[in-house]
Order: structure tokens, then C-alpha cells, then sequence
């Protein structure tokens, strides 16, 4: 049954069929992605329940593909999480060939949690305060009033803050 023509009472039913049809190959394309079988699993079961928590399956188009982009997306969170424990990412791993083959772009996605990685460490270096106004900003969009409520400090202090924030990022992050 195409999504497109689906009640809000059938979405469950839906997702639940389309993992019965393609639930294993799905695990079969997440084990290329990450090299285990637990792993592709537990990746699998978490994108079956994102994809129960869609409000709008009838709005998806392509619901297949739908479903491997919600797996791919968390194969590579997955991935970066592992290698953020292990502090580095190494493209020349065996690992990830067959995945940098079938995706250019992850080698992408590697540099980009590769950078992740490295502005936490830097971030860790400054004042909890200075930490909280920058993912107040970044991660959450608030303006300088907001965080300065959040924070319960003045506008001013906020601006000066990410500002030194800004300085030592910048002087931290440049390539040597």
C-alpha cells in the first residue's frame, strides 16, 4: 500500500509492514555500514522506532528510501559517537572502504565529526558559563536576551563571553 494513501490509524501497521518486507535488508546494509552484527541490529530496531514516531507517513513519498536514509543517518551517528570515545577517526580503515566507495560523501561526514570532535575538546577548555552561552546560541538558535535570561546574566556579559568564546576557538582551531 503506497504511503500516500494511508490513514493516521494504519501508520503503525504500515511501518511494521514495511520492516516485515525489508527489514532485512535493511540489517544487511547497515552491517556493510558498520562492520557488526549487533551493531546493524540495535541500528535497525532504533530506526524502526524513529520511523514509528513520524507523524506523516502518508506524506512520504518513497517510504523504502525514506527508511534507509533514517538508518544511513544514524550509521553515521553511530560511527562518530565510536570514534569520539576513541578520540580520532582514521578514513584508512578497512572498515569504511566499502562504505567511502559506495558513499563519497562519508568521507565528508568523517571530517565534519573529525571537527566535532576537536571543538568539544576546545570548548572543554573554558569556562562552564562561556560553554553554556555558545550552545545556547549555536545549538539552540536563542538570542543574546534569551541566554542572558537562561544564564541569568546581563546582555552584555552574553555578547563578551562568546565573543572571548570566538577568540579562543579561532586561535585554537587555526591550522598550525
Amino acid at each position: 500500500m503506497p504511503a500516500a494513501v494511508l490513514m493516521e490509524g494504519d501508520a503503525r501497521s504500515f511501518v511494521e509492514r514495511l520492516f516485515l518486507e525489508h527489514g532485512s535488508a535493511l540489517e544487511a546494509f547497515l552491517y556493510r555500514r558498520t562492520g557488526s552484527h549487533a551493531d546493524a541490529i540495535e541500528l535497525a530496531q532504533e530506526t524502526y522506532v524513529r520511523m514509528l514516531q513520524i507523524k506523516d507517513v502518508a506524506g512520504i513519498l518513497d517510504p523504502r528510501a525514506y527508511m534507509f536514509t533514517v538508518a544511513a543517518r544514524l550509521a553515521s551517528e553511530h560511527f562518530a559517537r565510536q570514534h569520539r570515545a576513541r578520540g580520532t577517526l582514521d578514513i584508512s580503515d578497512p572498515v569504511l572502504e566499502p562504505e567511502l566507495a559506495h558513499d563519497p560523501s562519508f568521507a565528508e561526514q568523517i571530517d565534519q565529526a573529525q571537527s566535532a570532535i576537536r571543538l568539544d575538546e576546545v570548548l572543554a577548555e573554558l569556562p562552564a558559563r562561556w560553554r553554556a552561552a555558545f550552545w545556547l546560541q549555536h545549538a539552540h538558535g536563542m538570542s543574546y536576551e534569551e541566554i542572558a535570561r537562561q544564564l541569568e546574566v546581563s546582555k552584555e556579559t552574553v555578547k563578551k563571553d562568546l565573543s572571548k568564546v570566538m577568540q579562543h576557538c579561532r586561535k585554537r582551531l587555526e591550522p598550525p
